[in-house]
């Protein structure tokens, strides 16, 4: 993995000082005894040594921002809340905006990305299929409004693809969902976030069909990157594929950026993974000139 690349982290928090109310929006969804009055952190069994509550002397932002420039880490895409907006303005040009919407909610998604496009130049919208009351599958008709506004105001969409982490039905996730909608949407910039596992060979054939569909690597340990997604960065996908960590939800950037050499990446897909692909999905030079002016 060369060094000073910039790397751009397309899913990246601030610390909390309660872990637990982080999720407790989830846990109404729950059936099982552990999910909703023992987890922490609702993915937790699937985690090692995931960071711990925050210290409270300490400045989550400055905290941040401190583990981002010791691992190389240029720029983030944080959920908007006012504490990115106080982030934004500390670091202008290293902070992207997204926001997660349930689409549920038809119109009050709808007006939300359109006002958070026009108020703080939201980079992207995100959304989780399984963690919706109810779940929304991927190609249902009330996400059609958000796709469309995506279109319409040339922002991406970042989706959960694959097996849920919370213990919740994950049907409504199956990759193969992704295939009607980019046939609907041609114009529409879609990534899948956390795996798409175990259908990430089916991602693979998905994105070499359809233009706008891409992949990041959200919620995996380098390690644990799958197989398919990494033979396809070095192939065809080299500009498919893009870096995302899981700090401070699931994993610690030491943790990621330890592991990171050992993924067998080809010399020319790091910057491309790492940054360049990033910056052209996101469209991430057009925000950080409109930041500095």
């Amino acid at each position: 993995m060369p060094p000073g690349i910039g790397a751009v982290d397309l899913m990246i928090g601030f610390p909390h000082r309660d872990r637990r109310a982080v999720d407790d929006y989830l846990r109404k969804g729950a059936k099982d005894k552990e999910t909703k009055e023992d987890m922490t952190f609702l993915a937790e069994y699937m985690f090692k040594d995931v960071p711990g509550d925050f210290d409270e002397n300490e400045d989550p932002i400055e905290a941040t921002f401190a583990e981002m420039d010791r691992h190389g880490i240029d720029i983030g895409l944080f959920g908007l809340t006012k504490q990115t907006l106080e982030a934004r303005d500390r670091y202008p040009g290293r902070v992207l905006l997204s926001l997660e919407v349930d689409p549920n909610d038809v119109m009050g998604a709808v007006r939300g990305i359109r006002r958070a496009k026009d108020e703080q130049d939201l980079a992207a919208v995100t959304f989780f299929p399984a963690g919706c009351l109810p779940q929304v599958p991927v190609d249902d008709p009330k996400a059609y409004a958000v796709y469309a506004t995506c279109v319409e105001l040339d922002i991406p969409v970042v989706v959960n693809a694959g097996i849920a982490g919370p213990r919740f039905p994950s049907a409504c996730q199956h990759v193969e969902h992704f295939d009607q909608v980019c046939f609907d949407f041609p114009e529409l910039r879609i990534v899948m976030r956390h795996g798409a596992e175990p259908w990430e060979e089916l991602a693979v054939k998905l994105m070499l069909k359809w233009p706008g569909l891409y992949y990041m690597t959200s919620a995996f340990a380098p390690k644990y990157y799958p197989k398919a997604i990494v033979d396809y960065a070095n192939t065809r996908g080299a500009d498919k594929v893009m870096y995302a960590g899981y700090f401070p939800m699931g994993l610690s950037l030491e943790r990621i950026f330890r592991e990171l050499p050992d993924v067998p990446f080809r010399d020319h897909v790091w910057p491309r993974f790492l940054r360049e692909n990033a910056m052209q999905v996101f469209k991430v030079d057009d925000r950080v000139k409109a930041q500095a002016r």
